[in-house]
């Protein structure tokens, strides 16, 4: 038995790739992308595919070279999920929440061979870029050439935005429908490359491989019981850990993508009735987006939509009301480091006799580990022995499989550490119920996690320590109505009185993305110590569930965001030129 080896004929690398193939056959002629009047059908989106991944071989993309692009939940980036890996390259979806500092580091950092950007984030990019140029003219990194940047244009209706020459479409048009893409030799080859947060100054990039991202995306469409007919709308971003693989595992049942710009109630609501929607994923604020719906947005939902959330737990009277609209709530845990959903609460037929207060607080559990997982294990980091599976006892979740990251990009130190004894430690703290599911109590690494956000707090007290009048800060989450968690500032001056919450949130507008700015500033005499100075935070987020969120820090309703969007919108219109200019020269350099 030993001569038996592996041959062309027994063994091919593992890849999300052969999904779209197949698809463009066995589903040849089903709806494939759905995007207001757009409609592709699985044989036109391969097509498209391939004509991409030509393209990008035609601007000297080469193996391994990695492609970034910053934009929402389009036809282009769902593309670029299988043209970019055709090509050789490695895709790097970047969070369009992020300003344009993050932006920068993450170019600079991945070293970007081509930038995509929507239109809609043309003034955030050219900012990125401008600061991209100062930094590469200010350091060493005189190897490292300029990303190209090329435009998305709206396919629906297009806005006619340029940043030179090249477009998205025009490379769809003078690409090959024929093209078979390059030859994958090694499964473990790099596929996508995910930032775990972008909110910190040294960011940790998580690289994927073919292998990983198969075993994931096969563990989770079978998981969640997808069927081949049925019909994802995209309330996930896909730059979230590649929308939790289901970029990939909608083309492998031959589904239909519903993609939408903005997760506005009547957006999602209008596509489920419209499209008949079965499955769904997202974060729980967009539970809050659901229910809250003004009676005109809303639209009767006449069969089951499947969601499967993570982020924050849930609290199980959200998941009731949920239930009550006809949604049908799975619940997951997971993390970039584990290309998404590594644990589902898999559902038991036994607990559909419980009473549904009971069947809440099940499903508000993390549960047990996707099929590609090897193992899953609550730990105590000392010794390395496992928890008792009480329910109580608590230690560090650990993990092992295939779906596992490869690794941090250009982080040996930081890959060390999260790799030890065998394991991929996650930072997160839990217990094992006597049934062997589990769940999260807490998270050692301090992680706010915000509307599906991860907002680091030792970023944020970075920036804070900065202020001139600050002389100790200390960031903890807590409770939010419509986010789930918001960051909460505790915060000492070194004169009292010399700043406002006011004008510290002002300051924080203008040093970090909008989603990290603290919801709730409040000014004490001292901090919470232990004996060796270390900040207790655990007293501190008891202090902050009781504190009152400000109204004026948070948005009231959808016409705040209209009218924020509207003022982007019209700044873009009055400054484009010399965006464009500006973006231009530097994409030539």
């Amino acid at each position: 038995m030993d001569r038996l080896a592996k041959c062309p004929a027994n063994y091919v690398p593992l890849t999300p790739l052969t999904f779209i193939k197949r698809a463009s056959m066995v589903y040849a002629n089903r709806t494939s992308v759905v995007y207001d009047e757009v409609r592709f059908n699985w044989r036109q989106t391969y097509e498209r595919c391939c004509r991409l991944a030509y393209s990008l071989r035609s601007l000297n993309v080469a193996k391994n070279d990695v492609v970034s692009v910053l934009a929402p939940n389009v036809p282009a980036l769902y593309e670029m999920h299988f043209a970019v890996p055709m090509a050789g390259a490695v895709l790097n979806a970047i969070n369009t929440r992020l300003n344009a500092k993050n932006i920068a580091t993450i170019l600079h950092h991945s070293q970007a061979k081509v930038f995509f950007v929507d239109y809609e984030y043309v003034p955030q990019a050219s900012e990125a870029i401008r600061l991209l140029m100062a930094d590469l003219k200010d350091s060493s990194s005189a190897q490292y050439a300029m990303p190209l940047v090329i435009v998305i244009d709206d396919i629906n209706k297009p806005t006619g935005i340029r940043l030179g020459e090249l477009e998205y479409e025009k490379l769809i048009e003078y690409g090959n429908p024929n093209y078979q893409g390059e030859d994958l030799g090694d499964e473990w080859d790099p596929i996508a490359l995910n930032y775990t947060s972008g909110t910190t100054s040294d960011p940790k990039g998580v690289v994927y491989s073919h292998r990983g991202a198969f075993l994931s995306t096969m563990s989770l469409i079978q998981g969640w019981e997808m069927k081949t007919e049925a019909v994802y709308l995209w309330s996930l971003p896909m730059f979230h850990c590649n929308g939790w693989t289901f970029t990939w595992g909608v083309a492998a049942r031959g589904g239909t993508n519903v993609c939408i710009r903005n997760t506005t109630a009547e957006d999602m609501y209008k596509s489920i009735s419209t499209h008949k929607v079965t499955h769904m994923c997202c974060a729980p604020v967009v539970f809050t987006i659901l229910l809250e719906a003004k009676p005109h947005e809303r639209r009767e939902i006449t069969s089951k939509v499947n969601i499967l959330t993570g982020g924050a737990p849930p609290p199980a009277a959200l998941l009731e009301k949920m239930e009550d609209l006809g949604f049908h709530i799975m619940h997951a845990y997971g993390l970039t480091e584990a290309t998404g959903p590594a644990l589902v609460c898999e559902w038991q037929s036994k607990w559909n006799q419980l009473p549904r207060d009971e069947q809440a607080q099940l499903k508000a559990r993390q549960g047990v580990s996707i099929l590609t997982l090897s193992d899953v294990d609550v730990k105590n980091k000392d010794t390395m022995e496992s928890v008792p599976h009480d329910g109580t006892t608590m230690g560090e979740i650990v993990l092992r499989g295939s779906s596992i990251m490869k690794g941090y990009l250009k982080d040996e130190k930081e890959t060390a550490k999260a790799f030890r004894n065998g394991w991929f430690f996650t930072g997160d703290v839990g217990v094992i119920h006597p049934d062997g599911y589990l769940e999260i109590k807490d998270r050692s690494k301090d992680v706010i996690i915000s509307g599906g956000e991860n907002i680091s707090s030792v970023e944020l007290e970075s920036i804070l320590f900065k202020h001139p009048a600050i002389l100790e800060a200390a960031v903890v989450a807590m409770p939010h109505p419509r986010w789930g968690e918001s960051p909460c500032a505790f915060v000492v001056l070194k004169t009292t009185g010399s700043l406002t919450e006011t004008e510290l949130l002002a300051y924080c507008r203008k040093k970090m993305s909008k989603f990290m700015v603290p919801k709730k500033v409040e000014f004490v005499k001292e901090l919470p110590k232990t004996g060796t100075g270390k900040v207790q935070k655990v007293e501190l987020r008891k202090v902050a569930k009781d504190l009152q969120i400000s109204e004026k820090n948070t948005p009231k309703n959808k016409e705040i965001s209209e009218k924020e969007i509207h003022l982007d919108q019209t700044r873009y219109h009055q400054e484009g030129p010399h965006h464009q200019e500006k973006v231009l020269a530097m994409s030539r350099l």
